[in-house]
């Protein structure tokens, strides 16, 4: 299809609109942007025609700037506005011009007007939007229109029986619970941290109007079928009318929702290395539409060896990918402008990718036609459903699985749809994958990228039947690359991989963060980068068919892109990142590769070694230079060089200068910065409590100030065990309030207990259980309450000795049980490992006891046994398995649950073990009576069980 065609009728087809004020909006700020930003304006947001598959000349973009506000959930419409908003980007980014958190306990409102367009008799009004997250109930002068549930799809709204002449009035209601809903949220949490990202709520793609006949054209539905010769187009409509299709100066003639096949003699077959693609136009009476379609097949066949691989057009070809996670500092969900939408394919196709993993996000319809322009195979996720799987979750996971195999469908650079990811709410897989491939027979599926997960070569969990139905078995390797199973009939894919953490100075979302499966600095990025690809084309000859590396860019705290978020710098040069690709991407050759995707820039890394950038700033330091940016880049690059002196020089310096009201960023600032309550940023966070709590949350507050008080006034006087004065501790930090109180019975708890003072312990823990027991995991609950038990008649005197140790408010308990790990358990463990014999479990056991609690010594044996039998003594593991999850698995782990209960049916013929693993899957069926895998389990457990 011709981009600039199309480009050219866009601009010219606008309905009139009823002016706004332009000069409310500004972007907000935010710690980097990407080059496309300052390009936004109200005038021009997305002002493309935004669903290309399916272009009308009759339309009005109704981007722009609306009235917004904020109500409680359930709430009547506000009669005030509390501003505008730049539609359509999210609420929480610093482009719709608020940058406001929308909590599940709200609803969001919109409000614009626009004029009615020119309506001849019979014809309708549709009100399309691309998609809004989550809940949207819309409104036309006051009279309700429509409304849809899901974040991800398009919809469409006829609100010609609303409409008046002359000015009217459109309003959307919004609810987006996020991570707490039961829909799909995808990786947005309220609070956003590692590889979970902020929340994008409201209208986030673009809304319109278009002006249509009574019948007219809904959608279509276009498959191709190479090895004919032939492509079948179905238009779907609300009657069955005549239609006509025209390809290439050909027409073809027949009538709506019935399937029409046009055959294509030597039809030009679409590629990454040659993306062919047919403009096709389509007539139903008065509705005239243009839209377009490529030519390619995907499958699972065996090449010349006889070994199972993808092929393309029917040719073996590797699926060289990286996983696109779809997110942008200044927009979140919502890409800044169309080019930037493809600059990140572009980007991917420089670097010598032929593959996006598009991960756990439906993006606009633009960037699938960019997809299919450029010339990039695409793997779709389905949006997860919320992982811990509440009543409704799947109904809603389904419902927007159907809506987007619908929406998505005839995109030829989609050639793989992905069901699950790494057991995030994962059920019925056998019938999902079953049901996907029959619902959309013309691509592969992945049925669960990731059902195996290793990192540093350990599998986070066993898997029982793995990949069922699927035309694949995937692989999580971090951070180096491994192959999958082989199985019959299947490809075999890495599905992720990688992930290593580069920081790059002055283009980091978060610089208090540089999250990675592994760190490596730039000048070493190169080497290691090589060495994985290496392996890749070693697994190739084993039988591997494709490889997602993480990722193309950093995605806020995560810093393991080839790119920085900004889309700046690339941290490899594009030239090199071919170079190494080549061996697996054989279509990196041909002369079309970069000139499809035109120029592609961006600074190289610097490789200097980031201490020495640092010491150079120090020195300025030292020099006098103090000016607040200067002091926050010192702070975050000397945390990130490891030396934290320098850091909380500069930091506290830095905070100093910090004056109320405070923004968003200064209150990240000092919750980054501060680390004592003898910072200045404490002072800052105890006199504007009201500020911090709304923008952190109120437990996150909370636990913040109960570090910084634990490490400011209380740890000096908890230095000499044998000296601690409680009662002054209680009076030097009362002024503080509830979160003194709760730090202080809490590192009491934890202190008598490292120093084994039973009768004081069971006093402190049983008061701060009472308390503050249900601020803490369920794990470390029974933990706590397990030393009660033990010790609450015991009447003893506090020894002289024992551990001093007194550990950081969140870890306590996992800084003692490391110490015990590294001290008493692994030095016997491992000698047992080289010996090839079973460690003295007992004498570990009395070894514990004798320095700290029984309680101690069973909660370290007990996880030990776990990872010494794991692939060595399956019957044992299982034992070790059973063991855990009675005394200290977390039992609202449904997902967990069910695999260890799974584990124990396949490897154990104890009849103890085996009742107690049916006790858990009975467990399972009571609380989800409708998951199958569920109740496959509770059978099999019921039949072994004598």
């Amino acid at each position: 299809m011709k981009y600039q065609k199309l480009s050219a009728c866009l601009t010219a087809c606008f309905l009139t609109l009823n002016g706004y004020s332009q000069t409310s909006w500004k972007m907000q700020p935010v710690t980097i942007q990407s080059r496309w930003a300052k390009e936004v304006s109200p005038e021009n947001a997305l002002k493309e025609y935004p669903r290309p598959q399916l272009v009308r000349s009759n339309w009005t973009n109704l981007n722009g700037l609306w009235n917004y506000a904020i109500t409680a959930k359930g709430a009547a419409q506000p009669s005030t506005w509390e501003g505008q908003i730049l539609v359509p980007y999210p609420i929480e980014s610093a482009l719709s011009g608020v940058k406001k958190s929308l909590l599940p306990s709200q609803q969001l409102w919109y409000k614009r007007s626009f004029t009615k367009p020119t309506v001849k008799a019979g014809e309708k009004v549709k009100l399309n939007f691309g998609a809004v997250d989550y809940e949207a109930t819309v409104f036309v002068n006051g009279t309700q229109v429509g409304r849809h549930e899901g974040g991800y799809n398009a919809f469409s709204l006829d609100i010609t029986p609303a409409l008046k002449d002359g000015n009217n009035e459109v309003v959307v209601k919004v609810f987006d619970p996020s991570g707490e809903g039961v829909g799909p949220h995808g990786k947005q949490v309220l609070k956003p941290e590692n590889i979970y990202y902020t929340p994008t709520s409201g209208i986030w793609q673009t809304v319109w109007m278009e002006v249509v006949p009574a019948s007219h054209i809904e959608s279509l539905y276009i498959t191709p079928d190479i090895d004919k010769g032939t492509v079948s187009v179905t238009v779907k409509s609300i009657t069955n009318a005549p239609v006509s299709l025209t390809v290439e100066g050909k027409t073809v003639k027949g009538k709506a929702n019935s399937p029409i096949t046009l055959a294509l003699k030597n039809a030009r077959l679409w590629s990454p290395a040659a993306p062919n693609l047919y403009d096709l136009n389509v007539v139903m009476g008065n509705d005239k539409i243009s839209s377009y379609f490529g030519m390619r097949k995907i499958s699972v066949a065996k090449d010349s060896k006889g070994i199972d691989r993808i092929m393309l057009n029917n040719k073996p070809y590797f699926n060289l990918g990286t996983l696109d996670q779809g997110f942008w500092p200044e927009g979140l969900y919502t890409a800044p402008t169309d080019e930037a939408l493809a600059f990140d394919i572009r980007a991917s196709k420089a670097m010598g990718f032929n593959t996006i993993r598009k991960h756990i996000k439906v993006e606009p319809a633009r960037w699938y036609y960019h997809a299919d322009q450029l010339g990039m195979l695409v793997w779709q996720d389905m949006v997860n459903p919320n992982q811990s799987l509440p009543e409704g979750a799947k109904e809603a996971f389904e419902q927007g699985a159907k809506e987007t195999l619908a929406q998505l469908h005839n995109y030829p650079s989609i050639t793989t749809w992905v069901l699950f990811n790494e057991a995030w709410g994962q059920y019925d897989q056998e019938r999902l994958t079953k049901w996907m491939k029959a619902t959309d027979p013309s691509r592969i599926v992945n049925g669960h990228s990731g059902e195996l997960l290793y990192v540093n070569e350990q599998l986070r969990a066993a898997r029982t039947n793995p990949y069922v139905a699927a035309d694949m078995t995937d692989v999580h390797a971090y951070p180096d690359p491994m192959n999958s199973l082989k199985q019959a009939g299947k490809a075999q894919v890495v599905g992720e991989f990688g992930g290593i953490g580069v920081f790059i100075p002055n283009h980091q979302w978060n610089p208090g963060s540089q999250w990675g499966y592994v760190q490596e600095k730039p000048a070493g990025l190169k080497a290691k980068y090589t060495i994985m690809n290496q392996h890749l084309k070693l697994f190739e000859a084993e039988g591997m068919s494709g490889s997602i590396y993480t990722q193309p860019f950093d995605v806020e705290s995560e810093q393991n892109g080839l790119m920085t978020y900004d889309r700046e710098v690339i941290k490899i040069p594009f030239a090199e990142l071919r170079k190494i690709h080549s061996q697996l991407n054989p279509d990196l050759t041909s002369p079309s590769w970069l000139s499809k995707i035109g120029d592609v820039h961006a600074q190289d890394a610097d490789l200097t070694e980031p201490a020495q950038l640092y010491s150079q700033m120090l020195q300025q330091y030292i020099d006098g230079k103090r000016t607040p940016e200067f002091l926050k880049q010192m702070a975050m690059m000397a945390s990130q060089a490891g030396d934290k002196t320098g850091a909380q020089l500069a930091g506290n310096a830095y905070l100093s200068g910090l004056k109320a009201p405070l923004s968003d960023e200064d209150i990240q600032s000092v919750v980054q910065f501060a680390k004592s309550s003898t910072d200045p940023g404490f002072k800052l966070m105890v006199a504007n409590a009201d500020a911090f709590k709304k923008a952190l949350g109120d437990r996150a507050y909370t636990v913040n100030m109960m570090n910084m008080i634990f490490k400011g006034d209380m740890e000096p006087m908890l230095a000499d065990p044998s000296k601690v004065d409680w009662n002054s501790i209680a009076v030097k930090i009362k002024p503080y309030g509830a979160p003194a109180d709760e730090i202080l019975l809490r590192a009491k708890t934890v202190h008598f207990y490292n120093a084994q003072d039973w009768s004081n312990y069971v006093t402190a823990a049983s008061e701060y259980l009472s308390k503050y027991g249900s601020n803490i995991t369920e794990q470390e609950r029974n933990m706590f309450k397990a030393a009660v038990d033990q010790h609450k008649s015991v009447e003893v005197t506090s020894p002289t000795g024992g551990s001093t140790e007194v550990a950081a408010p969140v870890q306590d308990f996992k800084i003692l049980d490391d110490k015990i790990k590294a001290e008493l358990v692994d030095p016997v463990v491992n000698k047992a490992k080289e010996s090839d014999s079973t460690p003295d479990w007992a004498a570990i056991t009395k070894s514990i006891t004798a320095k700290y609690d029984a309680t101690a010594a069973d909660r370290n044996v007990t996880r030990a046994k776990l990872f010494f039998y794991y692939s060595k003594d399956w019957k044992q593991f299982a034992s070790a398995i059973v063991n855990f999850t009675e005394k200290y698995e977390d039992r609202t782990n449904l997902q967990t649950l069910h695999t260890n209960a799974n584990f124990v049916l396949e490897h154990s013929t104890d009849q103890s073990e085996l009742r107690k693993a049916l006790a858990w899957a009975k467990t399972l069926v009571e609380k989800e009576p409708q998951n199958d895998d569920y109740k496959k389990t509770l059978t099999g457990l019921s039949e072994k069980v004598k």
